[in-house]
């Protein structure tokens, strides 16, 4: 177990640090599905993320850890693992980043985290609450990696959900890859240029903006 904690947070921590890295392409792929969460006034409440990681960080992640079954991974088995991802995650804040009518919010420390490992997937669960509930007749929310170390993709299906929002409220999906982001625009020479694009990450972010009456 301990050997299997050391390797997931060394595996977190060692690749968000490379941010500063001249050759940052992805080393973590995620598959992000999302629930943004009202409450029965109509304010944001919160946002509830589930992350799905590539099969060669879950091979290496679950590399060591104790379990009843081989190959069998229980949630009570995972929670040592789903405490350090959360930790690992707070200095990045949790690459969510939300703006209400153009003012930065910002979100409080997860609760509900946990970890499932079905069909050879392990994804993490988790849910940000808003640091102060707040309501907005525009809401931006964006997922990235600034440095572009974790490549999050939004699920194919149902990536972003609204629950309990007012009636009323429209949402749009950007993905970086549809030709509605900048990332195309990228190339060898925006990675070999290091710190003068420390933020290029953003250009890979999904948007999600949802405009309510």
């Amino acid at each position: 177990m301990k050997r299997a904690l050391r390797l997931m947070s060394g595996l977190l921590l060692s690749l968000l640090a490379g941010a500063g890295a001249a050759e940052a392409h992805p080393h973590v792929w995620i598959t992000s599905v999302s629930e943004l969460v009202y409450a029965a006034d109509g304010t944001l409440t919160g946002v509830r993320h589930a992350w799905t990681f590539d099969e060669m960080f879950a091979t290496y992640a679950l590399q060591g850890l104790d379990t009843k079954k081989k190959g069998e991974y229980s949630r009570e088995e995972l929670a040592p693992l789903a405490e350090t991802n959360v930790e690992a995650l707070k200095e990045y804040a949790y690459f969510t980043f939300a703006r209400a009518d153009g003012k930065k919010e910002r979100f409080s420390e997860p609760v509900d985290y946990f970890l499932d490992y079905k069909n050879g997937q392990l994804t993490l669960h988790f849910t940000l609450p808003a640091k102060t509930p707040f309501k907005a007749k525009q809401l931006v929310l964006e997922i990235f990696d600034r440095s572009y170390f974790v490549d999050f993709q939004l699920a194919e299906k149902d990536p972003v959900k609204l629950v309990g929002a007012p009636e009323g409220c429209q949402m749009k999906l950007e993905r970086p890859r549809d030709g509605s982001a900048n990332a195309q625009t990228l190339n060898e020479q925006t990675f070999a240029s290091g710190g003068d694009n420390a933020n290029y990450g953003v250009m890979f972010a999904n948007k999600i903006t949802v405009d309510c009456p």
